[in-house]
């Protein structure tokens, strides 16, 4: 936001120390950050803030009178410009269009008031573009001596409009007058957050001034002189929704001359970045940055003319403006000229035949005001921000200034004042006439915000205790309504343009937060806490989370973090979910940030194999997890059929690349071998083992995702915790993750959590020694090593402490469909020492019960 400081003037009394007041603007909420100087002297000392501009000394520029405009001897395209600066009259040579349009009128009376820069002056070049200092010196042009210069804008760096000269309002100084006393000016370029929008204006940074000040402020002028025929018999008003338009306003001014706006409302929109157009859209876009309220401007013939083609009578018709929600069928071409569809959360202001604005966004073409119109009828009307959001969103309007406003919420309170404002300006800059009454359909009202504050809350949360006076005069300050309500609590009443004030709890906290911002974040101590410490209690599931994540990160693997939104395609790519536009277990999102997040994820997979394929740009060995929330459709309790998503936590662990450090080879001395199976299996086994997790199987497993007969699924006590294994060629593949193994696991993390012991059990170190034996069984390729383990360790018990498969082998000597698998046993007692008799007494119930349960012959 651009605020000129002649325009704030207006509203409030400024201090002169113009830094000062910029620093405490920005250390109460209003980030200054830059100040800009137009004409004057650019501020001294310690700024504190960027400065920047073009001063006009008094000898250089001043307010000059152009009294005639002749032919040029020897050029069609330029001529002579006979300037009077109050003590002599200057011949300029110039080609400006709108002093080329004065040629051959003679000596013009009154004479034009126009800006004049005297020989020397320092100013930019109107010639090239950007801003580039240039001396001004004397030059013969076509054989014609030029010691002046008439100036546009982009030469005063006022704004970068050079097409033609100023031209100075009738009423502008006399000649000779310095141009900075007339148009100088230094302008505030704030930072408004979203939360502050309400000082997106002239009028509400004056506020602010006040407030920080103790400075009066000066309310513009809300009267308006009618006459004529009532504007409530004249055009109606239709409210469709009023959760989405909760208020609208309509005024109309007649007998609107054709003319530009005068200069000086030209200079402040241009000051404050808008580029002046005409004068009825000038006036909305003045009152716009004066008020807040944006408005808009419709040709009343035009929606007269409308209306009759929609009733199909010739007769003079009372037009009725209806908003509503668009429709599938309606199109709108705007004011850019651009044709629209629209959506159907878009509000839409139409008539009887057809859609007139997106309103609250930008009007359309057809009902648009322009220089030949006579009669304004001005719009100002209250909209929910959600749905202009929405729509600038996408129709991709992000420079929209009402859209800007709208979406962050302007009260229906000051609809009435804006276009009260409105129509009295136009009425006296155009010789118009307002139309008496307002037509003002307000059918959703909003309610007064109401808090009562108790000091205690006051010095709880800024750690100071401030007078209730004091208190009470910051609020007010802020235009709240202020009274007692019992002992030691304030009842504030919030004021009409004060959309950000909540109620209850958070609307106390809203006011500490206005108090600490207008009495000064620098004058409250820094203090201890006073409130007593809430009571300590565990989180069990955090914690156990945590000791995962502290697991994972000791094993050398990195925790990283991926979106929770994607896409059907996305998922698709893992094999595990078809092409698919979102079946019932997939959650939509209404409106997605973007077209490749459309869906809440259903598996840790594809953002975690898309964050290793980036990796493995840089680096040929990633280890990484990702602990997150994954969704899942599920149906409504009441049977209604609306998808809610089931939210639990999931582990993804992805591993490729090489197990051993560069510059160590395997045994022999070869290449290093790029991880397998066996690598993830170590992984989960030591997880597994530092959560002290117990009964913990594996048994082979077939999906999508995995390469088949390289995958295993992990339980605990019978019930599944885990996927692991190698992904599938296909998924690494269409992830671009090259040509070595990709190792993947992925955990239900509830149930692993669930398999945690509350109380783990610690054995104290053995006081005997242990007994370690191998065995070797040959068995049928189908039975499985857990199988056989699960038989060992019932038949060893109780002297069994161990058992560790370290070999298996397949070939001839064993024959076809059969493999050896070798076991390492432990026996070890806690009351004595054991004997081989021991060990061959549990060794031969071991032998057993393998040959007979599981079919196994001991190898010798």
């Amino acid at each position: 936001m651009r605020v000129p400081l002649r325009w704030l003037r207006e509203y409030v009394d400024l201090p002169d120390d113009v830094p000062a007041l910029a620093h405490r603007l920005t250390m109460a909420g209003l980030e200054v950050e830059e100040i800009r100087a137009v004409g004057l002297p650019l501020p001294g000392g310690d700024v504190g803030t960027k400065v920047s501009g073009l001063e006009w000394p008094a000898e250089s520029f001043v307010v000059a009178d152009l009294v005639e405009v002749r032919e040029h001897p020897g050029a069609d395209r330029l001529v002579l410009a006979d300037v009077f600066d109050g003590s002599a009259t200057h011949t300029v040579v110039t080609g400006a269009d709108n002093v080329l349009a004065l040629r051959g009128r003679g000596r013009l009376e009154p004479p034009v008031k126009v800006a004049l820069a005297r020989e020397g002056a320092r100013l930019y070049d109107g010639h090239r573009s950007g801003r580039h200092l240039t001396t001004l010196q004397a030059a013969e042009i076509r054989g014609v001596e030029s010691r002046a210069m008439v100036c546009s804008e982009k030469e005063l760096g006022i704004s970068d409009e050079h097409e033609g000269v100023i031209v100075l309002d009738p009423d502008a100084p006399a000649a000779g007058t310095p141009l900075a006393e007339h148009l100088g000016d230094l302008v505030l370029e704030i930072a408004i957050t979203p939360n502050m929008v309400r000082n997106a204006c002239v009028v509400g940074v004056a506020r602010e001034v006040a407030a920080l000040t103790g400075a009066a402020l000066r309310l513009p002028s809300f009267e308006v002189e009618a006459a004529g025929e009532p504007v409530g018999a004249r055009v109606e008003i239709e409210i469709r929704d009023p959760e989405l338009n909760p208020r609208f306003t309509l005024l109309l001014v007649e007998g609107v001359a054709s003319q530009p706006s005068p200069y000086w409302m030209q200079h402040r929109l241009r000051l404050a970045g808008m580029r002046p157009h005409h004068l009825a859209v000038d006036v909305t876009n003045y009152v716009m940055l004066e008020l807040g309220h944006p408005l808009h401007a419709f040709d009343y013939d035009v929606l007269v003319e409308r209306d009759r083609q929609a009733a199909g009578d010739e007769r003079e018709s009372v037009p009725r403006i209806i908003t509503r929600r668009a429709g599938p069928e309606d199109r709108l071409t705007t004011l850019d000229g651009v044709e629209r569809r629209v959506d159907d959360f878009t509000p839409l202001v139409c008539d009887r035949l057809g859609v007139l604005s997106l309103g609250g966004v930008m009007g359309g073409e057809e009902s648009e005001v322009s220089e030949s119109t006579t009669r304004v009828l001005l719009e100002a009307a209250a909209w929910e921000p959600i749905a202009i959001r929405r729509t600038v969103k996408a129709q991709q309007l992000q420079h929209s200034e009402a859209g800007y406003r709208f979406s962050r919420g302007v009260h229906p309170d000051l609809a009435p004042l804006a276009n009260r404002r409105a129509a009295e300006l136009l009425r006296r800059l155009s010789g118009g006439r307002v139309a008496p009454g307002m037509v003002d359909e307000y059918p959703r009202p909003a309610e007064p915000v109401v808090v009562d504050l108790p000091l205690a809350e006051v010095e709880r949360l800024l750690g100071i205790a401030l007078p209730a006076d004091e208190v009470r005069g910051i609020l007010e300050s802020l235009e709240f309504t202020v009274e007692p309500a019992g002992e030691g609590v304030l009842r504030a009443t919030a004021p009409g343009h004060r959309l950000d004030i909540g109620t209850g709890i958070v609307g106390r906290a809203d006011l500490v937060e206005e108090i600490a911002r207008i009495y000064g974040y620098h004058r409250i101590p820094e203090t201890q806490i006073a409130d007593a410490m809430p009571p300590q209690r565990a989180n069990p599931e955090l914690e156990a989370e945590e000791a995962v994540r502290d697991a994972l990160v000791r094993l050398g693997l990195q925790e990283v973090m991926t979106y929770r939104l994607t896409s059907p395609e996305r998922e698709a790519r893992v094999r595990r979910y078809a092409d698919e536009t979102g079946p019932p277990e997939a959650i939509g999102i209404e409106n997605p940030i973007a077209a490749d997040r459309t869906i809440l994820r259903r598996t840790l997979l594809p953002t975690l194999l898309e964050v290793v394929a980036h990796n493995l740009r840089f680096r040929d060995t990633v280890e990484v997890f990702e602990i997150g929330k994954v969704f899942h459709g599920r149906p409504y309790r009441d049977g209604a059929g609306e998808l809610l998503p089931d939210e639990p936590l999931a582990l993804g662990i992805v591993l490729t690349g090489f197990g051993a450090p560069e510059g160590w080879a395997g045994s022999g001395g070869g290449e290093r071998e790029p991880m397998g199976f066996f690598e993830l299996k170590g992984v989960l086994a030591e997880l597994l083992d530092a959560l002290h997790v117990s009964g913990v199987t594996w048994e082979s497993a077939d999906d999508a995702a995995y390469h088949p007969g390289r995958t295993a699924r992990v339980l605990a006590g019978g019930e599944p915790l885990a996927l692991a294994g190698e992904l599938h060629p296909d998924v690494r593949a269409a992830f671009d993750l090259g040509e070595r193994p990709v190792l993947v696991a992925e955990v239900d993390l509830p149930r692993l959590l669930g398999a945690l012991s509350d109380r783990p059990r610690v054995e104290p170190l053995p006081r005997f020694p242990a007994l370690v034996e191998d065995i070797a069984v040959l068995v049928d390729d189908a039975v499985t090593s857990a199988t056989l383990e699960a038989l060992i360790r019932r038949a060893g018990a109780p002297l069994l402490r161990d058992v560790e498969l370290f070999d298996l082998y397949r070939g001839e000597q064993v024959g076809a469909g059969r493999k050896s698998l070798a076991y390492r046993l432990t026996f070890r007692s806690d009351e004595r020492t054991l004997t081989d008799e021991d060990a061959a007494t549990t060794r031969q119930r071991i032998v057993a019960a393998l040959e007979s349960e599981a079919g196994a012959t001991l190898r010798g």
